[in-house]
Formats: C-alpha cells, sequence, structure tokens
C-alpha cells in the first residue's frame, strides 16, 4: 500500500497521478501529489515504478502500516534505500539493469535455453 510521497525528492511530474489505476493521488497544491485514497490502493506498485525521482514508497503490504511504523519515516526509508526501492529492483531507470535482462523464471518445454546478459555481451546459460 502506498505510504510515502517524498517532499523532497518529487519533481512534480504527476507521473503517479497519470498511472495510479485507482486515481490513490490527488494534485497537491504545491504540484507535489497527495495519498488522497489509501483505502483504494491496490498495492500495484505502478506509481513506485514509474516515478522518475525515487520519491514513492509502496509497502507491499495490503493495509496501511500503523502510523508510528519506520515505514512512514522518510529519514527511515532513505536511510535503508527503501525509497524507489521497486523502480531499482526491476531496473527502471538510468543506469539500472532491466529486471528481465537477469530475470530467471521457470524452464518451459520445447523453449530454447534463456538468455542472460552477464556482460556487455550476451552469452547464453549453461
Amino acid at each position: 500500500m502506498i505510504e510515502v510521497v517524498s517532499r523532497e525528492r518529487c519533481i512534480t511530474c504527476d507521473r503517479c497521478v497519470e498511472v495510479c489505476p485507482r486515481n490513490v493521488f490527488d494534485a497537491g497544491e504545491d504540484g507535489v501529489p497527495v495519498i488522497a485514497r489509501q483505502s483504494d490502493c491496490q498495492t500495484c506498485f505502478m506509481c513506485e515504478a514509474y516515478c522518475p525521482a525515487d520519491a514513492l514508497f509502496v509497502a507491499p503490504l495490503a493495509r496501511p502500516v500503523p502510523p508510528d511504523s519506520p515505514l512512514r519515516d522518510e529519514d527511515h526509508l532513505a536511510e535503508a534505500g527503501l525509497l524507489g526501492s521497486y523502480r531499482r529492483q526491476i531496473g527502471w531507470g538510468s543506469g539500472r539493469t532491466p529486471g528481465a535482462a537477469v530475470a530467471v523464471g521457470p524452464e518451459v518445454p520445447g523453449a530454447p535455453r534463456p538468455i542472460v546478459s552477464r556482460t556487455a555481451t550476451t552469452e547464453r546459460t549453461s
């Protein structure tokens, strides 16, 4: 569930507002999006994935965290590297390796073996 929009990191692009399938955000008066309907959040991580400034944190929970939780503390989230961590994990953003390039999934019968990029060149896995 969406927990934090970092006022310090936000660049007021409104990408999170645009991509949210449940209309959880409202545009703030100062341009920083506001979590207006947190209970409507379906924890899809779309807002965090599309945020170019890594200014959002979506907790991997179906219910809001308690008000005193460290998962609502922006300083804690920044220090722990959790702001924008989903975007980083999937490899979205400049200078990151796309998650699909390193993902390992189940073997599909009859399909060629997966190709995994390990360096600048692509090689077949063994």
